[in-house]
């Protein structure tokens, strides 16, 4: 139904662009702005080959110009509704008819046949209505190509914008079943951390679900939801957890970053490190800035052979993968992304351009 209606409007658009280019105000007013170089042009051509009654004969080739220009834009129309790109052959033969017909009328003008009056008539008018019908033709390809490029421009940001929408809404429901399923191993190893544990839950929460609705939010802001988890962490793993935190101070709001984009990393580097069968784990933490860009990055230690399996290993790599496809969708050519696995540590390296 939403593709009929689609098409409904799309050809409801076409129909208009068939027909409004002659009940539409602006092209009326552009066409008689026209009309008055064009009259001046013809006017002058005319004084030059001695016609008599030079300024209705002018009127009235101006009149044939615009209207030609009319029906070249409106003929050609049936062929351009589909354009993506310009077709540079048929432009060029446009081009060039426009100009061969241009240096004939001239050509003509400094050797007309004599006492050839029809014939005459006829190598001018025919050149001269050619003339406009090409223009007009010209002018729609351009103006149609345009125009559908535009359209499918804003079709793929409509698009685009409700994908992000729809990885942005799965952010909060992955992190806490990520959460819940690590406390309830706590809450039967170490049940009394749990209540300090939901509290600093329901303030991650409370950032996630209320104030990550825009694109992008202020980054200080997410600073401070960062450093919470950070805090969430720092209870549930305890003394085993060795961390090295450097975070500049970014106070100013129109320093802005796409929201939870980098608590994935960080979610996955606590995941890892949990995970090994080392006595200590550590994990260094780096935001910063330099020049137009945001520096992050987050190492954390890393045994692939004494990773625990998770009965739920099929929703591990959900918040990477997402993480991926939002920065190929806010920040296209405007990141580097550099993910490496050592032998002992996972590094993580990501400078976004400041939007």
């Amino acid at each position: 139904m939403i593709t009929s209606i689609k098409e409904t409007i799309s050809d409801g658009t076409r129909t208009r662009s068939r027909y409004g280019f002659f009940v539409n105000n602006l092209y009326i007013a552009l066409a008689l702005l026209l009309s008055i170089p064009v009259f001046v042009v013809i006017n002058h051509y005319v004084n030059s080959i001695g016609i008599h009654e030079d300024e209705t004969v002018s009127f009235a080739a101006t009149v044939c110009f615009i209207l030609g220009i009319f029906a070249g834009r409106y003929i050609i129309q049936f062929w351009t509704t589909k354009l993506k790109s310009l077709p540079k052959t048929e432009v060029i033969l446009l081009a060039t008819f426009i100009v061969i017909c241009t240096a004939w009328l001239f050509f003509h003008a400094d050797f007309p046949l004599q006492g050839r009056t029809g014939i005459n008539l006829m190598l001018f008018w025919m050149p001269f209505i050619l003339i406009s019908l090409m223009t007009g033709a010209l002018i729609k390809i351009i103006h149609a190509v345009t125009q559908n490029q535009l359209q499918d421009a804003q079709a793929l940001a409509t698009t685009s914008k409700s994908e992000l929408h729809l990885l942005q809404s799965q952010l909060s429901p992955h992190f806490l079943f990520n959460t819940l399923n690590n406390m309830y191993g706590i809450s039967i190893t170490d049940h009394q951390k749990i209540p300090e544990l939901l509290l600093k839950l329901s303030e991650l929460l409370r950032y996630s679900v209320y104030e990550t609705t825009e694109i992008y939010v202020p980054v200080k802001e997410e600073i401070t939801y960062i450093k919470n988890y950070i805090e969430f962490e720092k209870i549930r793993i305890g003394d085993r957890l060795v961390l090295n935190l450097e975070i500049e101070d970014l106070d100013k709001s129109d320093i802005k970053l796409a929201p939870m984009l980098l608590i994935v990393f960080i979610e996955n580097a606590f995941k890892h490190a949990k995970n090994t069968t080392d006595e200590k784990i550590y994990i260094d933490i780096k935001l910063s800035t330099w020049g137009n860009s945001i520096l992050f990055s987050v190492r954390n230690s890393y045994d692939k052979d004494g990773q625990v399996k998770n009965k739920f290993d099929k929703n591990n790599g959900l918040g990477l993968a997402n993480v991926n496809k939002r920065l190929e969708l806010l920040y296209p050519q405007n990141y580097m992304l550099n993910i490496q696995e050592e032998v002992n540590a996972y590094l993580v390296e990501l400078q976004i351009r400041i939007r």
